[in-house]
């Protein structure tokens, strides 16, 4: 999911002074910072922080790193533009590692790949896509569509329900709910497969059209799920 560039305070949980006493700063005062998509939990990168970047991150919300090779700051997509919002920052077990969540406007990876770790190097045999997350694909999907919002690349499909409307956009639910209907009712489950697929893009687009965010639907339903059964 992208964001807007609008950059948002980030709560601490304790003073800035404190959560740096409890960070395991190595002899060049660096620490290790994983750097992963809060949407779809794939990890993005690995960097350096020190405390001046750290302090500039949380300040900012944006992920500022320590360059080992040039000895200097930066700040990650000042020039490309693919700056990574803070959504959380946490530290493990060992105070040695720090662990970003994060929103991206773009790719994480200098090679305009979406994740510096595109490389596979072994996997279990006979797996399929086993290093992606279940649903990351929901979450790769509702961040192109929120490119497709911003940007508006001409003939592409998105675009065009975009600037159609929210009313177009809600007839094209429409039809794709009652098409996946027709398809469950005719027992024919690989078309009802295709229109279910484009019943729930359509979806994500109305979503984006109102700024609802998928994580605010996730959250929902954790919560009725949460909720104690009444029998």
């Amino acid at each position: 999911m992208t964001t807007d560039g609008q950059n948002q305070a980030l709560r601490l949980s304790r003073p800035l002074e404190e959560l740096v006493q409890q960070i395991r700063w190595d002899d060049q005062g660096l620490v290790p910072a994983i750097v992963q998509d809060a949407q779809s939990r794939e990890v993005l990168m690995l960097a350096y922080m020190n405390k001046e970047s750290l302090g500039k991150s949380l300040e900012s919300g944006q992920t500022w790193f320590w360059s080992r090779s040039r000895s200097e700051l930066w700040n990650k997509g000042a020039t490309s533009g693919n700056t990574q919002q803070i959504r959380s920052l946490s530290y493990d077990c060992d105070g040695d590692t720090l662990l970003m969540l994060v929103d991206r406007n773009g790719p994480a990876c200098h090679t305009g790949e979406d994740t510096c770790f595109y490389r596979t190097a072994a996997e279990l045999e006979g797996s399929t896509g086993l290093a992606r997350e279940r649903f990351e694909v929901l979450a790769e999907l509702e961040r192109l569509i929120g490119e497709r919002y911003k940007e508006r690349p001409e003939g592409a499909y998105t675009t065009y329900l975009f600037e159609k409307g929210i009313d177009k956009i809600l007839k094209k639910v429409g039809e794709e709910t009652a098409e996946s209907i027709i398809a469950a009712k005719n027992g024919d489950n690989d078309e009802l497969r295709l229109e279910v697929s484009d019943l729930i893009y359509h979806l994500l687009v109305l979503l984006r059209e109102r700024d609802l965010p998928l994580d605010d639907i996730m959250a929902e339903l954790e919560r009725r799920h949460e909720r104690p059964r009444r029998d």
